[in-house]
């Protein structure tokens, strides 16, 4: 049975809203997603350009749900007991998150940064989950209705809770910041994304650097010490106010310091120093990006009062993240190739560090590595030599063959040798049977694109080559093989 999070009475306490009937109602889960209530769920519709959540409160009450917060009372419901009337949702749903923080009593974390946040968050999960009950945002819900929906989630008596912030814009993450008020905060680096926003990579550091605001002095800031933007971060927690700041990398005068990566094709060995403690583990996930991200969650983990040793030996159980890593072999006729699905999201530094993936992936006899590449989005005038830049990655990576897709990828595709090239379409739907009809037992397959070039397309497709795969499925019908619709600017 799952734990009760709030009764009816705490939710219209917490909302400022008014209980309709009976309050003696309990709530195990909260959801603003009518197509994804499960029983017990607190059921909050929200109003969007496009859309009102509203009309789909009877339906979330018929699957379900214990109990909604609404502004508008949808007809046949007047008399519900399971109501709770507010002004406006959205501010209902961020006082909801509010008071979850208020009540919690564990060390809380938030995670932000150009590129790693998601992957140093379920590292965090893990390395604490064996130490303490431990919550953590689900997916990415790191912005200003995931973060509240996710502190609403925030059970009362968990002894770490851990948070994405993300942000495209400057002056996105302090609210988010203040709403959570972390004891521990980490910024796993500071990149040219989103930089169509921003007049120079400094504003960036900037906005990342508003993590701080919800923090009390007392709190620790995590700084990524072999980041060019690490002197403008740490002047940042200093002028909040923190004194207990501390730094990762390879750099000498890091405290998490990465002393030795070993590069496997599906995992990585690391030996780092952590507050002067060597400690040797594995992480199943390869990219040396990976292993000094999880100095960063050692020395998270140490601050929140957890065991290192312990954490760093959890980190073995850490699985790849749909989208984001995962590998399956793909059966064909002559044998099998390898899929490395890094669809969810696309930026300069974490295509270049995808590249050195894919260049560690085995590969059978004759094999090939294969880089399948969308348009990286929100790059703004400096996206043509962005794109083209990322050929110097790649080549050093020692890839066979790259496809592209999308206006800003031709550069990159142009900028390859000839031998080099796949094939260039003017999207992901173009370039799939390209890319379907090119593999071959033996390869290794990497697709990598921002959220909006859709390259779950192509992933897919490479899918549903699968010759087990069609077996188990004569008609060729495959479950789950409609692309997602693109998420707008995602915050990152």
């Amino acid at each position: 049975m799952s734990d009760i999070l709030w009764t009816g009475d705490e939710v219209a306490a917490a909302c400022n809203g008014k209980a309709l009937g009976d309050a003696a109602w309990t709530v195990t889960g909260v959801s603003i997603d009518s197509r994804t209530i499960a029983k017990g769920d607190l059921f909050i519709p929200l109003k969007g350009p496009n859309f009102d959540g509203h009309a789909f409160v009877a339906q979330a009450l018929s699957q379900g749900a214990a109990g909604a917060v609404v502004a508008d009372i949808p007809a046949g419901l007047e008399g519900d007991a399971r109501l709770v009337k507010v002004d406006d949702t959205m501010i209902a749903l961020q006082d909801l998150g509010r008071m979850g923080r208020v009540r919690a009593h564990g060390k809380v974390i938030a995670v932000t940064g150009s590129v790693g946040k998601t992957g140093t968050k379920e590292a965090l999960k893990v390395a604490l989950d064996s130490q303490g009950k431990t919550f953590a945002t689900v997916g990415s819900l790191n912005n200003h209705w995931g973060v509240p929906l996710s502190l609403a989630r925030f059970p009362a008596d968990s002894r770490f809770g851990v948070f994405e912030l993300g942000m495209n814009h400057a002056g996105e993450i302090g609210p988010l910041s203040r709403m959570v008020r972390p004891d521990i905060a980490i910024i796993t680096t500071v990149e040219a994304v989103h930089i169509e926003f921003f007049a120079s990579v400094e504003h960036i550091a900037d906005a990342k650097a508003e993590i701080f605001e919800g923090m009390d002095p007392s709190g620790t800031a995590i700084l990524p010490r072999d980041n060019p933007q690490y002197a403008r971060l740490l002047a940042a927690a200093r002028t909040q106010g923190l004194t207990h700041i501390q730094s990762f990398g390879s750099h000498d005068s890091a405290d998490g310091r990465l002393l030795d990566y070993e590069p496997h094709a599906d995992h990585g060995v690391v030996t780092a120093r952590i507050d002067g403690v060597d400690v040797t583990y594995t992480i199943p996930l390869p990219g040396r990006h990976h292993a000094v991200n999880s100095l960063a969650v050692l020395l998270a983990v140490k601050a929140a009062g957890g065991d290192v040793a312990s954490a760093a030996e959890a980190l073995a159980g850490l699985a790849p993240i749909k989208g984001r890593g995962q590998r399956k072999a793909v059966e064909l006729e002559g044998g099998p190739f390898t899929l490395i699905d890094e669809s969810y999201n696309a930026s300069p530094v974490s295509v270049a560090a995808a590249a050195g993936v894919l260049g560690q992936a085995d590969v059978g006899e004759g094999g090939r590595r294969i880089a399948v590449l969308g348009d990286m989005r929100e790059l703004g005038d400096h996206a043509p030599a962005m794109h083209a830049g990322l050929a110097a990655p790649f080549m050093a990576a020692g890839t066979d063959l790259v496809f592209c897709c999308g206006p800003n990828m031709r550069h990159l595709f142009d900028a390859l040798p000839d031998d080099k090239r796949g094939a260039h379409s003017s999207d992901s739907a173009a370039l799939a049977p390209l890319v379907t009809a090119s593999v071959k037992a033996g390869d290794a397959v990497m697709v990598k694109g921002s959220a909006g070039s859709r390259m779950a397309v192509v992933v897919d497709a490479l899918k549903a080559l699968d010759r087990l795969h069609q077996d188990n499925n004569p008609q060729g019908k495959t479950a789950g093989n409609k692309a997602g619709k693109p998420r707008d600017k995602d915050a990152v």
